[in-house]
């Protein structure tokens, strides 16, 4: 079955269970008031190094994309899907079709296709009980603990995924959440190749306590030993966050991530972890929001640290930073603004993303 079509046909599924349940809420429960609406937004982004990375004299990545969906909520049910669109020459995704005519004739055509791809979607119950709010989800979907995007949840990306909005990424997975007071807890198991023979284990937990929070996460490829052989890599990290004023705030992260080297993944059936055997890091992160006036929306300043950040990246610093900003343009518009350092701190690279929300 065709990759595209799969997803398209799951988020179709996904969307009717979401008019269905709509339609369900409005009739059983007058307590509610359950709404569906449509979301979407276009986006351009670019990155462009100011240092000599010996590349052309033009943009090193940009894009444009499209993203279309739709979110239900009411008091007992939350649904969301996102459809991320690129343009058909994004990639060179291109469709080869191979025909014969009467004479036998091999005729071979390529056409250039859009690349569709069912970004976030997810169902979500609610249980409003009185030792309180229990819930369950399903689907794919984000747990992200960063402020400005660039640095941070050691738990989920790759180490050597840093820059500009690096910590953009998904769970396929099944969770369950329980809330009440300053506490909320979830617990997930996320998978890879959509078999749950294969993915990992996910615990947090977040503390409210006025204006500060602090959250501690675990996180470790438990299922990957169950059927193949596996080196489980143990991710324990902890993030804090306190604002003083609005706009005002200091933030970070730190972590500990661990990799066994008990096994012999040399066998046929042996997963690949994904840092080395018997490899460990202690990773964090220093960030401070900073008020403009009302000029910005949002400023921000970070500084990291990745002990031997060169056995993730080649002739890489240990230190890395970045200056985020955020502008709002009317209602539905914003522009993202950061300058980061690429491998080494004095190698500078400037990124924006405007997004226009449409709906």
């Amino acid at each position: 079955m065709n990759q595209n079509f799969a997803k398209l046909a799951t988020a179709a599924a996904i969307t009717t269970s979401l008019f269905v349940s709509n339609i369900f809420a409005q009739e059983t429960s007058k307590a509610e008031d359950p709404a569906f609406k449509l979301t979407g937004n276009v986006q351009a982004q670019a990155i462009k190094a100011v240092y000599d990375n010996d590349a052309d004299n033009t943009l090193d990545n940009s894009f444009l994309r499209a993203n279309v969906g739709g979110k239900y909520a009411s008091d007992n049910f939350e649904a969301v899907i996102n459809l991320r669109i690129f343009s058909p020459v994004f990639g060179n995704k291109n469709v080869t079709d191979v025909t014969t005519d009467e004479k036998g004739k091999v005729k071979v055509t390529k056409t250039a296709q859009d690349k569709i791809s069912a970004d976030t979607y997810y169902a979500k119950y609610i249980w409003n009980l009185a030792f309180g709010n229990f819930s369950a989800q399903f689907g794919r979907f984000r747990t992200d603990w960063s402020v400005a995007g660039n640095f941070g949840t050691y738990v989920d990306p790759h180490l050597s995924k840093r820059g500009f909005l690096a910590r953009d990424y998904q769970h396929d997975a099944i969770a369950v959440g329980f809330d009440k007071g300053i506490s909320s807890f979830s617990l997930l198991l996320g998978t890879y190749d959509n078999k749950f023979d294969t993915g990992y284990l996910r615990a947090e937990e977040t503390l409210k306590l006025g204006d500060a929070k602090i959250s501690a996460a675990y996180r470790g490829n438990v299922l990957d030993p169950v059927q193949h052989t596996a080196e489980v890599t143990h991710r324990f990290a902890g993030r804090a966050s306190y604002y003083f004023l609005k706009n005002l705030g200091v933030y970070g992260e730190v972590a500990y991530i661990y990799t066994g080297d008990d096994e012999n993944l040399s066998v046929d059936n042996a997963i690949k972890p994904e840092y080395a055997q018997g490899t460990e890091y202690v990773p964090f992160f220093v960030g401070i929001e900073i008020p403009t006036a009302g000029f910005l929306n949002s400023f921000y300043a970070e500084l990291e640290y990745i002990s031997n950040r060169d056995e993730l990246q080649a002739d890489a610093d240990e230190i890395a930073w970045t200056v985020s900003l955020i502008k709002k343009i009317g209602k539905r518009s914003k522009i993202q603004l950061s300058a980061y350092s690429e491998k080494e701190v004095s190698d500078v690279a400037i990124a924006a993303r405007f997004t226009a929300t449409v709906q």
